[in-house]
């Protein structure tokens, strides 16, 4: 075996093109995410959070984070355990608060952490937008509020919009259900949430599956993101939804 430019495992050079994403661990497979990181992070609750990914990367020590997920973590665990590190220097999301998310709420009344709160809606699709190549959009939530400011605004068809840019990242992070060694995947009900479009607006995908499926048993038309949008894959069995 031999490793491309990307860190993906591959056949020895003259082999036939057999490509394998599979990592044979998590500490391999989470190698490399660099310092002042970019980090989205797949999940909605707990549906679709990748676990074991976010314990690693508390383990790995990478500092000076921006993470980008839908709230800011809960209790103590996961992502807000992440938070506790004090090496998220950011974070994007929607909901940043809830009844047991004490973490952040320390952190940024202390000001040690900065907030960019970006409703739902554009927060999924903004994230779009990088995958697309989109360049920006424009849309009318977040007009007229504190949102806005600092952005371009313009009345289009008699109403007012607001402009907002992609969000791109370094790495994501994603749980899915099942893999093939190509790396790609399928979700399981609710845990697809914004798994598919973190995928395709990152330089490294990295995903943590339940399942690891012989190349041509997953049907093309229930594969949600194609193996060119994932550079490494993680082998949990029972990893949760």
């Amino acid at each position: 075996m031999q490793r491309d430019n990307n860190g993906v495992r591959t056949r020895a050079r003259g082999a036939p093109g057999l490509i394998n994403k599979i990592f044979p661990d998590i500490t391999s497979a989470m190698a490399g995410i660099p310092v002042g990181a970019t980090v989205m992070i797949s999940g909605f609750g707990s549906a679709g959070m990748p676990g074991a990914l976010i314990d690693a990367l508390v383990d790995q020590g990478t500092r000076d984070l921006t993470i980008v997920n839908n709230n800011a973590g809960n209790g103590d665990t996961g992502l807000a355990a992440l938070l506790a590190t004090g090496r998220v220097r950011k974070i994007i999301c929607s909901y940043p608060r809830q009844a047991d998310s004490y973490v952040f709420d320390g952190l940024y009344r202390s000001g040690k952490i900065e907030l960019e709160l970006i409703p739902q809606g554009n927060l999924a699709e903004r994230i779009r937008a990088a995958g697309a190549g989109i360049g920006g959009f424009f849309t009318a939530t977040g007009y007229g509020t504190q949102l806005a400011e600092g952005k371009e605004t313009r009345l289009i068809n008699g109403r007012h919009y607001v402009f907002e840019s992609p969000i791109h990242a370094d790495v994501a992070l994603i749980k899915a259900w099942k893999a093939d060694r190509w790396g790609n995947l399928v979700y399981r009900k609710a845990a697809r949430n914004f798994g598919p479009v973190m995928a395709m607006a990152a330089k490294c995908t990295i995903a943590q599956v339940d399942q690891v499926v012989p190349l041509g048993e997953l049907d093309p038309e229930v594969i949600v993101t194609p193996g060119i949008f994932v550079k490494r894959v993680l082998h949990l069995p029972g990893g949760g939804q």
